[in-house]
Formats: C-alpha cells, sequence, structure tokens
C-alpha cells in the first residue's frame, strides 16, 4: 500500500521539503510536486527526492495547444519522474502528441516512460460550480467521456474524484489508472475538496493511488497520520 500513497509535497520552499521528507522517513515512498513547490525551489525538489530514492508524480497539469504541450512532455520525460500529468480537456490531438513525444523520449533515452495521466474534473467542483462555467453534462458524464477519449490516445489513466472510480474501471477496464485527490480522513476538514471519500472507502472502490497532502502534512505528527492512512488502506486492500 505504501506505493499507492501520493503525498501531495505543497510547502512552501525546499528546506520545508526537506524537514517534511526527512519526518515521514521510510514510511513514505512516493510524493507529488506541484506547481508552487517546482517553481519556488526551480525544479531542485526533482533532484532532491531521486537522489533520497524517492518515486515522483509532477504535477504541473499541462494545457495548452498540441505543440506547447508536446514539448513540456518532452521535458518532463527527460527528467526521469514517475508520472506526470496534463489536462484532459486540452483534447484528443493534444492528449495524442503527448504520448507520441513521451515514447519518442524515452526510446531515445533508454528509459522507461513515465506514466502519464489526464486531469478530469477537478475535486474542488461540484454539479453546481461545474455548471456554472457552462458546462453541458454533469461531471460523471464528462469524467466518463474525457477518460475514455483518454484511453482511446493512449494514456495510463486519469486523475479524478475516488467517486468516480468504479464507472471509469466500468468504462475502461480494471488496468486503466486512476489517481485520486479528494481523499480525507474522517474527522478531517475537506478544505476546498468538494466530491470526497475516506482512505479505505477509496481502495474498497477500486482507487489505484490516493494524493493525500494536509491531512498528512499540516498534521502535528506527519509520520504517524501517515501511518494511520496506510492502515486504513491495508485494511481494505
Amino acid at each position: 500500500m505504501k506505493n499507492r500513497l501520493i503525498v501531495a509535497l505543497d510547502k512552501p520552499s525546499l528546506a520545508s521539503a526537506k524537514e517534511l521528507i526527512a519526518e515521514l522517513g521510510n514510511s513514505v515512498s512516493f510524493y507529488k510536486v506541484g506547481l508552487e513547490l517546482f517553481l519556488n525551489s526551480k525544479g531542485k525538489v526533482v533532484d532532491f527526492l531521486q537522489a533520497n530514492n524517492k518515486k515522483i508524480f509532477l504535477d504541473l497539469k499541462f494545457h495548452d495547444i498540441p505543440n506547447t504541450v508536446a514539448q513540456a512532455a518532452r521535458w518532463a520525460a527527460g527528467l526521469g519522474v514517475d508520472m506526470f500529468n496534463v489536462h484532459a480537456s486540452g483534447g484528443e490531438e493534444m492528449l495524442l502528441n503527448t504520448m507520441e513525444t513521451v515514447k519518442t523520449t524515452a526510446a531515445q533515452n533508454g528509459t522507461a516512460p513515465p506514466k502519464v495521466v489526464a486531469v478530469t474534473v477537478l475535486t474542488s467542483f461540484n454539479e453546481n460550480g461545474f455548471a456554472q462555467m457552462s458546462h453541458r453534462y454533469t461531471i460523471r458524464e464528462t469524467v466518463l467521456s474525457w477518460a475514455d477519449i483518454c484511453q482511446k490516445a493512449g494514456l495510463d489513466g486519469v486523475v479524478c474524484s475516488p467517486q468516480e472510480v468504479i464507472d471509469i474501471k466500468e468504462t475502461c477496464g480494471p488496468t486503466f489508472l486512476t489517481v485520486c485527490p479528494g481523499v480525507r480522513p474522517l474527522g478531517s476538514e475537506t478544505q476546498d475538496q468538494k466530491r470526497i471519500m475516506t482512505p479505505g472507502a477509496a481502495i474498497k472502490n477500486g482507487v489505484d493511488y490516493l494524493v493525500i497532502g494536509r491531512p498528512i502534512i499540516q498534521d502535528p505528527n506527519p509520520q504517524l497520520a501517515a501511518k494511520k492512512i496506510l492502515e486504513e488502506m491495508e485494511g481494505q486492500g
């Protein structure tokens, strides 16, 4: 289960990130690096994690015209991260170009390609907020449609709410990866997350990777918080 828990390393500086990684120690092996820390550390956090034998999910959510995203994907694939993401709403051409570039880059470098997953509907959206953005279909309908497009484009999976995982697995099959933020242990504050689920329920639903940040990194004892989450996951695995 340790390889299925991705801790969101949402810290404001490289120094504070290093402190947290040291505090979590061997209890965590997989970290998500988002926009704030990546920019604040000028990318050096990736080198630090690799030097400490940690797995990396590069969460920069590429979303632009197909050529621009393909060039960003070339760069990401060359970093040696384990996973990175793009936005599914970028469209089929963008997704196809991304995957072609990733495979070519990995072949040229003689390395395994990173997993590429696409963000569907952010877990900060509920139906009301989603409709306000002029979306014609429900969140569920949109997520399933985009997941299908992503699978056909050759992506490894999607980023989605754990509430949509059962439907995605039925539509795209059991090997199509689901990477899920919006996971909150019982008693945790939901903050800006809307479509949430507990770690145990998420595993029971078939989630492949749980992305958890604030319930761990803002806890007075982050290592204990991570261990409790892992124990809950183990109980359903």
